[in-house]
């Protein structure tokens, strides 16, 4: 019996780079699990469009959606179960977070930036409109902080608050008031970017008056490995 299908759904994005990023993820995926059938799909501006991708598989065909996305939102909730209804032989897997692998891989793109102990993180994540959509974002802010000895506070550039520039201000003044520098001044405030890859939420980061704003996530064969564990545990639930 063939493995399922597996559909390798992302947000989608406009910015070539962030593009190519993720197409990258699907080759090391194919990479790790050679003979496996992986799928591009996106839910918002690229093509293939997830429903589309789900409609063309044969009938009878097997397959699970794997999220490249970063939490449970709007996405993961509504749009591929809405994708997938039709559908009993295709399953959805979670998302890639929150994960401690992650965290690790945010921590090294801070200390790449330059993050000293003094400073003050923000983990920006894009954030989401369901009323539960910040929980996957604080936990791993949380497994952050676990690595970090500095300060880790959480934002989100759109649809949940506080949004990143109060995030930033807010961390600023939060430095501020409390112990400062070797140097006699407040530490920096450095953005954590807990995004996949660049494109128009990575660079609206750079607007928010932060000191520092690290690489997103991408590129990295850890979310490959990740969505991989993703997809087999869907596959183990299926029986």
């Amino acid at each position: 019996m063939s493995n399922p299908v597996l559909i390798a759904c992302a947000h989608g994005t406009r910015n070539a780079e962030g593009q190519a990023a993720i197409r990258q993820v699907l080759a090391e995926i194919e990479a790790l699990r050679p003979g496996l059938q992986v799928v591009e799909a996106y839910v918002d501006v690229q093509e293939p469009e997830l429903s589309g991708v789900v409609a063309g598989l044969p009938e009878g065909t097997a397959a699970v959606v794997v999220p490249l996305l970063l939490g449970t939102g709007y996405h993961v909730k509504v749009d591929i179960p809405k994708a997938i209804k039709a559908r009993p032989e295709v399953t959805a897997a979670p998302p890639l977070g929150p994960d401690p692998r992650l965290a690790e891989l945010l921590a090294e793109r801070l200390r790449e930036a330059g993050l000293r102990e003094d400073d003050g993180v923000l983990l920006a994540a894009a954030g989401s409109s369901l009323p539960d959509g910040s929980v996957d974002s604080e936990e791993q802010a949380r497994l952050l902080a676990a690595l970090l000895p500095n300060r880790v506070r959480v934002a989100y550039g759109a649809s949940a608050q506080p949004n990143v520039p109060d995030g930033v201000a807010a961390l600023r003044a939060e430095l501020a008031s409390g112990d400062v520098a070797a140097d006699g001044g407040a530490g920096r405030v450095v953005v954590s970017s807990y995004l996949l890859a660049t494109g128009y939420f990575h660079d609206q980061l750079f607007k928010a008056e932060a000191d520092i704003v690290t690489a997103p996530v991408l590129p990295s064969p850890v979310l490959a490995e990740i969505a991989l564990e993703r997809y087999d545990s869907a596959v183990a639930k299926r029986g």
